[in-house]
């Protein structure tokens, strides 16, 4: 767990349930994770799942990136958000070290990410990734091998990409001696799309 890292995320989502009067088991009930689950994120003992985030942020009505800091207001047309060279907010899991990138702009249709892939095997995971929407990943150093539930896993190197359904189930391991870099893409259904 990485202190400040994790501090921020719990410090904004304690006072985004506060700010709607709240209770931890209120905030279960629209976010579809469990309270003792929310609990624990509140008091940076656990770091969540990319798949509760996406619960967390959907049930708070918020992007995932506004789940770490406020962004602007919703600009409509001729929106723009920038990430200069080692900008954005991380967050880090125990498979992979997320950057997330343009996290100015409210309402998003997707979510980019860079990350470093630290997983080395799929018995690491304890289940699946599993979420709505949609996912893109390009390999920019070392070799990867994604695992989906429908197909046979499949390892692509520096230049190469995927482009799954994120409701199949899926993980992406490293096979390199260091760990892999890659530019996710995360896109995500509206509450009632699925």
């Amino acid at each position: 767990m990485q202190g400040n890292k994790q501090s921020a995320l719990a410090q904004r989502l304690r006072a985004l349930r506060q700010a709607r009067a709240w209770t931890l088991k209120q905030a279960a009930a629209a976010t579809g994770v469990s309270a003792s689950t929310l609990s624990k994120i509140e008091n940076s003992l656990l770091s969540p799942t990319y798949d509760n985030l996406i619960k967390i942020a959907a049930g708070l009505d918020l992007d995932v990136a506004e789940l770490f800091t406020a962004s602007d207001a919703h600009m409509g047309t001729g929106r723009r958000s920038l990430s200069r060279q080692g900008e954005g907010r991380q967050y880090e899991t125990p498979y992979y070290d997320h950057r997330l990138l343009c996290t100015a702009l409210s309402h998003k249709r997707m979510m980019p990410f860079h990350t470093r892939v630290k997983a080395r095997s799929f018995d690491e995971f304890q289940d699946w990734s599993r979420h709505g929407g949609e996912e893109f990943v390009y390999v920019l150093e070392g070799e990867v091998q994604l695992y989906t539930e429908f197909y046979e896993p499949a390892r692509l190197k520096a230049g190469e990409s995927f482009y799954i359904d994120s409701r199949m189930g899926h993980r992406v391991i490293s096979l390199s001696p260091e760990d892999a870099i890659v530019l996710w893409v995360s896109t995500h259904t509206d509450i009632g799309e699925e």
